[in-house]
């Protein structure tokens, strides 16, 4: 406010008016509450940035802000104070300054998070809390103003049911066809109910909004965090099974093991090894959430964001120390589709066709594909049904060998679990972001005829 305004006396007269409102504004807010759309826009970024600071973060989102923004808009349209065309430009430069922010991070995060992604979100859309259609006037201008920022920040989802009107829908459309990716849908019919399940307050399950990438929780009232520390890399975990417990990799014994795939003698066995290694897997990788969590609740209270988040004032406890209403977290998954990709290319083409034995498969495997009759091996793998082609016998072959995983993290706690909040527990997270890159670039060849290294 005091560069502002000692600025304003060397400016043109419209520019100095605009320096001087926006001092008066930074001196009221975010200390005291916002009564125009523009203070309401800089008392929401200035909360933003300071958050951001404080925990180095990302995925710290804008919640359902059509919804909260709305009556200042309102408000402000009705006594003039603001026309629409000057409301999408404020959010344009809200969205100017999003993308500005960004973080140093170390290489072995880089690969993962290409692109320098913040994962702030902002949805729009969705049902209030009676059920009727929450869209608005300020919901449109949010769809204007990412139009015409065409920015890679923030991602915009908007939640989708089936009270949508058509013209908005329409809207939403129109702006997918630009190319930028944006907007993502979610669809309250699954979400809600599925919130709900999990012991969340149907009214807040109806207030859900989506956080980082594709996650999504009750704004105000979730953990500190929606999914995990840690990536398992599906494909890779399938050659530990077939190589009896043994990372192919790096020589070292990942897990008791079953057996090599050399020797078995029918596809159920492969199944068997790949349940009992997931499973041992998804132990290991709570275990070292754990610890990550337990360290970071030693030395990163994040003061602000608690305070700015239920029940943490009530209970007396940080985010970290199991202050929030909610917390269900996930860890990632990487490759699914490459697994079902691999479970079904070894099932057809060694376990029903004959064309290919085991031990020669994993020849092929270790060698990628560069011993005697790599190529027609290599080749009867491609060949062999992909996942996504809607085929119903690829989509159970998925469901059965994600399902134990899925299965075994039902039993998981977090270190959040018994200290006050709802959940304590983990779900599947399959936002792999780019580290389908990185985690292909140290996974062997594997049975879908995919070649060492590539993603």
């Amino acid at each position: 406010s005091l560069l502002a305004e000692a600025m304003a006396p060397s400016e043109p007269p419209e520019r100095a008016r605009e320096l001087l409102e926006m001092a008066r504004i930074l001196r009221k807010v975010p200390a005291g509450p916002a009564e125009t759309l523009r203070e309401a826009v800089q008392s929401l970024w200035l909360v933003h940035c300071a958050l951001q600071i404080e925990s180095n973060g990302h995925s710290l989102s804008y919640g359902r802000m059509d919804q909260y923004l709305y009556p200042f808009y309102a408000r402000d349209l009705e006594a003039g104070r603001v026309t629409r065309d000057e409301a999408t430009e404020l959010m344009v430069n809200l969205w100017l300054k999003t993308l500005s922010i960004n973080k140093i991070r170390p290489w072995s995060h880089t690969r993962f998070s290409a692109g320098s992604p913040l994962y702030q979100n902002v949805t729009i859309g969705g049902q209030t809390a009676d059920g009727r259609d929450a869209v608005n006037a300020f919901s449109e201008i949010i769809l204007d103003s990412v139009a015409q920022a065409r920015l890679p920040q923030p991602n915009l989802t908007v939640r989708y049911h089936k009270g949508l009107s058509d013209a908005f829908l329409r809207r939403c459309v129109e702006l997918i066809r630009l190319g930028i990716g944006m907007p993502a849908f979610n669809s309250d019919e699954v979400i809600i109910e599925s919130l709900v399940e999990k012991g969340v307050k149907p009214e807040d399950a109806m207030n859900y909004s989506a956080i980082g990438c594709v996650e999504v929780a009750v704004p105000g009232k979730w953990g500190y965090r929606c999914t995990g520390m840690s990536f398992i890399n599906f494909p890779r975990t399938l050659l530990i099974a077939m190589n009896d417990g043994i990372d192919p990799v790096s020589g070292a014994r990942a897990w008791a093991g079953m057996g090599h795939f050399r020797d078995m003698k029918d596809f159920s066995q492969l199944m068997a090894a790949w349940d009992a290694c997931v499973r041992d897997l998804a132990r290991q990788a709570v275990i070292i959430d754990s610890c990550c969590d337990l360290a970071l609740e030693r030395e990163t209270a994040d003061i602000l964001l608690s305070a700015l988040c239920d029940d943490c004032i009530g209970r007396g406890l940080n985010l970290k120390q199991g202050g929030a209403v909610y917390d269900f977290i996930s860890d990632l998954q990487v490759g699914i589709a490459n697994l079902a990709d691999s479970l079904a290319a070894v099932k057809k083409v060694v376990f029903e066709d004959g064309a290919v034995s085991p031990a020669a498969l994993w020849e092929a495997l270790i060698s990628n594909f560069e011993v005697e009759e790599g190529v027609r091996i290599r080749q009867k793998l491609i060949d062999a049904p992909k996942y996504g082609n809607d085929d119903d016998r690829l989509a159970l072959l998925l469901r059965d060998a994600y399902g134990s995983y899925i299965d075994e993290i039902k039993g998981m706690k977090n270190t959040r679990y018994g200290r006050g909040p709802i959940g304590g527990t983990y779900y599947a997270g399959t936002s792999s972001i780019s580290a389908n890159v990185p985690q292909g670039a140290s996974t062997p060849a594997t049975p879908d005829g995919r070649l060492a290294g590539e993603p």
